[in-house]
């Protein structure tokens, strides 16, 4: 069978729950920022993983979860490698020298990353009306960051390297989040992530010091609590019930706000032509919406299935 997404129109949760997601995203760069001006950046980068477990068991335990399978365990390490790992420390340790508002604008390049991954990993076949609307939106970025004189220095091939691996496990866990529900995908990738996270975290923060503001900390939690736990239900459930690679061109709004963060909480210079391409970037997404994506799509029986889509098991997500 072959299930094909429809416009926003038809389907609007998928777009109003990547919205959400995008919106607790878009703080993480700028509270990234505020975190590694006191605290080790590793510390940052998988401490933030280490804290978010926590409440990741606790909601594994109540759902009485039983440890998945090999396979699934193979899925979820890829999960991990991308967005437990691989886009918190490196994003970290660029941000020592970048500002949030010029990591924003390379970021920019993550849905279009998300979509060649979505082809790779998630059996997605977009339209070419998807792929045209999808460079425009590139394109826009590109332009964006060139007019904001994005270079590209070690810290620059830092955050490319972050989106690399962040969109291999949006992808990944977006497909694994059909099955099993975003809620899992993300609490399941902490959890087994714990026995590195929690000893490399601990390790680099004794060696920094904890002795940082409290707004360090403040930005910290933030990211512990909302970038690397909450932001991800509302996103894994979008990419699961609209797409892999349509949901992810929503995150092309993502850096035009967190240069609107960078602005208004960090004091970063943001140039007026931040409206010009605002515009260009909303109308790729609006364009990215309306196009077409097939995927092959196993039946499901709907009546032996949970709320998120995990056959039998109760748990917390999202409306269809």
């Amino acid at each position: 069978m072959v299930a094909r997404f429809a416009g926003p129109y038809r389907r609007p949760m998928p777009v109003m729950l990547g919205l959400l997601g995008v919106l607790g995203f878009s703080f993480t760069l700028p509270a990234t920022r505020v975190a590694v001006d006191g605290l080790d950046p590793v510390f940052v980068g998988l401490g933030r993983a280490a804290v978010a477990a926590l409440p990741a068991a606790l909601l594994l335990a109540l759902w009485r979860e039983r440890l998945p399978d090999r396979a699934t365990l193979v899925r979820l390490a890829l999960v991990a490698l991308g967005v437990v790992f691989g886009f918190p420390l490196l994003s970290a340790l660029a941000l020592r020298e970048l500002t949030a508002a010029h990591s924003a604008v390379i970021v920019g390049l993550l849905p279009a990353a998300t979509a060649v991954m979505a082809v790779a990993r998630a059996g997605e076949r977009p339209s070419a009306g998807f792929w045209v609307a999808s460079t425009a939106g590139l394109a826009a970025v590109i332009a964006f960051a060139a007019s904001q004189g994005a270079g590209v220095s070690g810290a620059d091939l830092l955050v490319i390297g972050a989106v690399a691996l962040g969109a291999i496990g949006y992808a990944e866990g977006g497909t694994l989040a059909r099955d099993m529900g975003g809620s899992r995908v993300i609490c399941w990738a902490l959890v087994l992530s714990l026995p590195l996270t929690l000893p490399i975290g601990a390790t680099a923060g004794l060696a920094g010091g904890v002795d940082a503001p409290a707004d360090a900390w403040l930005g910290f939690a933030y990211v512990a609590l909302v970038s690397m736990f909450l932001a991800f239900f509302a996103w894994y459930a979008a990419l699961a019930r609209g797409g892999v690679a349509k949901i992810g061109q929503v995150q092309l709004v993502q850096p035009l706000l967190t240069l609107g963060w960078a602005a208004a909480l960090l004091g970063e210079h943001v140039s007026a032509a931040t409206l010009v391409a605002a515009l260009a970037v909303v109308a790729s997404v609006v364009a990215t919406q309306r196009a077409r994506v097939s995927r092959a799509a196993p039946p499901r029986k709907v009546q032996d299935a949970s709320p998120d889509g995990y056959p039998g098991r109760p748990g917390v997500d999202f409306p269809r």
